[in-house]
């Protein structure tokens, strides 16, 4: 008989709510023990917490952590503080993304910024840490970038964005070469998953229809995706696109935007 494995621990960024969320109770139900991230939603990472608790009772398996990923201080001390919590990591979701408009017309630096360092470089820091964590420990771990199908099928809106993602995804290969073989680090594209304020809900319907299947990826989905990067000991340097192949689709503007 083999003996017991300790619970292995997930950081995801971005878990207090939408798709983080979902990402958080689907580890939490797979037997990850959780660190549950959130910026200014106190309120809703508890509540993700103490729904992780119900999904998998057992004593100190989830908890919550603020940190403001626009700032490289709050991000540098963010996997510290979860190590305090938890004793080690193996894994960290990059969920959490800034998305706000503008368009070739509109784009300016403080915009790249803010997306860049919220979308890109907080990921990236994060990997960092991971793999000096991994390294002192002898360990080995992995790290999964949330992309977006857009990259595949671009359009010209949500211009910073956009290039934060491909910055991302740029990362994504060039973590997985610099920090193997301690470290895996596996991008995950969704297509249109959840809606928001700007889609009503009837629109959201319609335009989760536009795909090669007839349908795009599901909170479900993503989440499958996720688990199966974190489990899959031979995938690295690469993207798993989840989206009905809405990626193979010419989209001339983004959801949100498109009128039906």
């Amino acid at each position: 008989m083999n003996p017991p494995q300790s619970p292995r621990t997930v950081l995801v960024t971005g878990s207090a709510r939408r798709l983080g969320r979902e990402i958080a109770l689907g580890l939490a139900a797979a037997g990850w023990q959780v660190a549950v991230h959130y910026r200014g939603s106190a309120q809703e990472a508890l509540k993700t917490v103490g729904d992780c608790e119900a999904l998998a009772p057992g004593p100190g398996r989830f908890a919550s952590f603020q940190a403001d990923l626009q700032d490289e201080t709050s991000v540098r001390a963010l996997l510290p503080s979860v190590l305090k919590r938890f004793g080690s990591v193996d894994a960290v979701v990059n969920n959490a993304s800034m998305f706000e408009h503008d368009s070739a017309a509109s784009f300016g630096y403080e915009s790249l910024s803010a997306h860049l360092r919220t979308n890109a470089g907080a990921p990236i820091l994060l990997a960092q840490a991971l793999h000096e964590h991994l390294v002192a420990r002898q360990g080995t771990g992995v790290v999964v970038n949330l992309l977006d199908q857009k990259l595949w099928n671009q359009n010209p809106d949500f211009v910073s964005y956009t290039l934060s993602k491909a910055a991302l995804e740029a990362a994504t290969t060039m973590l997985a070469l610099g920090l193997a073989p301690q470290l895996r680090v596996v991008g995950v594209a969704p297509g249109l998953t959840i809606t928001s304020h700007l889609l009503p809900d009837e629109k959201f319907r319609q335009l989760h229809k536009l795909s090669p299947l007839g349908r795009s990826s599901t909170p479900e989905d993503v989440v499958s995706a996720v688990k199966f990067a974190l489990d899959n000991q031979s995938l690295t340097g690469t993207t798993l696109l989840v989206d009905g192949g809405q990626h193979l689709m010419k989209f001339e503007r983004d959801f949100s935007l498109m009128k039906l």
